[in-house]
């Protein structure tokens, strides 16, 4: 047997918040998600002004990111870069940049979705607070 981490909800919380104070900090308006390692949804919050779109964005580019283990916009690229298969996928969305992976001791636990401003902000949101997160653990 091996042990596996996971998020909790107050893991979940933490990056929730983190990813929030950043994008008050830049004056985005953006939805923020929270999924554990299998892609379902642990928390989430859209912050007054961003567009009701961005809620399901958000989530999809989380779930991308933890399913494929990798940031979403590893697919976007191979798209715009011609491999167009993907868009073929019914059952894997979310191809966008802006879902980031949370990886700890070498495991998935989850990822970070956002959605709302550009896309290298959306994921450099998710970054950050990842990085808040898997600091308290160094």
């Amino acid at each position: 047997m091996q042990t596996k981490h996971y998020l909790t909800l107050s893991d979940a919380e933490f990056l929730l918040n983190q990813a929030h104070q950043y994008a008050v900090d830049h004056t985005f308006n953006v939805s923020i998600c929270i999924v554990d390692e299998t892609g379902n949804l642990l928390a989430m919050k859209r912050m007054d002004g961003a567009s009701p779109m961005t809620a399901n964005l958000a989530i999809e580019k989380a779930r991308c990111s933890a399913i494929s283990r990798r940031p979403s916009a590893v697919f976007e690229n191979l798209i715009k870069n011609g491999q167009m298969g993907f868009l073929t996928m019914e059952t894997f969305s979310g191809m966008l940049e802006g879902g980031e992976p949370i990886l700890y001791d070498g495991q998935l636990v989850g990822a970070v979705g956002v959605s709302g401003v550009k896309s290298f902000q959306d994921a450099e949101i998710a970054q950050f607070a990842i990085e808040r997160f898997l600091a308290q653990f160094v």
